[in-house]
């Protein structure tokens, strides 16, 4: 189930029953109405440990705006809490310079059910909080059987080299390119998250970074929407570079991969 992030005082908000919106640039989640999504509160965005689920949504209605041509009615009846210049400002400030009045900005309307489901699961603690706005991200995915279970792996380290972050995820029966793309999309919604500006990313994939550079182009219709994704994902970041690299500079991230699917295996 996709998860929809809020900050804790909108949140409290929609527990209240006085707001049951939210806006988003960059939807790298691709949602659509009638999307059922977990609502979590970031109640310490610097200690995700602190995030916790409020309940779920269902989205209902999704109007797509130009920043520039938001109005007082998109507000539905709320008071707008900035003038337009500081919204822009703020959107900036977290989504990069790259934002202008031209942005599009997707407001989502959604009906609010109280209570965690069963399969919501918070996210996990961020190892350490990084300190500048540099990282280095490696990542990888892989597919036993191609297409088979699959995962994904991505490392965050700071630029000292210090390890922020080491994750696996189980993605299903899918494929090994699917993986490797959905490995590298994790690692920089992690680095957005904790509010690095700057990304050097590092793969052994030769296929996704010049996908990504613009070298090669996408050609499998599987993959273009993950690749958007990213492409929206890191155009919220100061600078990206992708470099290639051999696959024993890359045995984190692959170690977070197998770790994964050895504990499917086993389960």
């Amino acid at each position: 189930m996709k998860k929809l992030k809020l900050d804790h005082e909108l949140a409290e908000m929609v527990l209240r029953g006085e707001k049951t919106t939210t806006w988003r640039l960059f939807d790298d989640k691709d949602l659509t109405v009638n999307d059922e999504v977990v609502l979590v509160d970031k109640v310490d965005p610097e200690r995700p440990q602190t995030w916790k689920v409020i309940g779920t949504g269902r989205i209902n209605k999704i109007v797509e705006k130009r920043i520039g041509d938001i109005d007082d009615a998109d507000y539905e009846g709320h008071e707008p809490h900035e003038l337009p210049e500081a919204r822009l400002a703020a959107y900036r400030r977290y989504y990069g310079e790259n934002v202008t009045w031209d942005t599009p900005v997707k407001i989502i309307r959604f009906d609010f059910t109280p209570g965690a489901p069963d399969n919501a699961i918070p996210d996990e603690p961020i190892v350490r909080k990084l300190i500048g706005e540099k990282v280095v991200v490696y990542a990888d995915g892989g597919s036993r059987g191609n297409p088979g279970p699959s995962a994904c792996g991505y490392v965050l380290l700071d630029e000292q080299g210090e390890i922020l972050v080491d994750k696996g995820v189980y993605l299903g029966i899918t494929t090994n390119n699917q993986a490797e793309y959905q490995g590298l999309k994790f690692a920089l919604e992690e680095a957005r998250a904790m509010g690095a500006r700057e990304v050097a990313v590092r793969l052994d994939s030769l296929l996704v970074i010049n996908q990504m550079k613009g070298t090669f182009r996408v050609k499998n219709r599987d993959l273009w929407p993950v690749h958007d994704s990213i492409k929206k994902i890191a155009a919220s970041f100061r600078k990206v570079s992708y470099t290639h690299v051999p696959r024993e500079l890359n045995k984190l991230a692959d170690a977070a991969v197998n770790r994964v699917l050895d504990e499917q295996v086993k389960g």
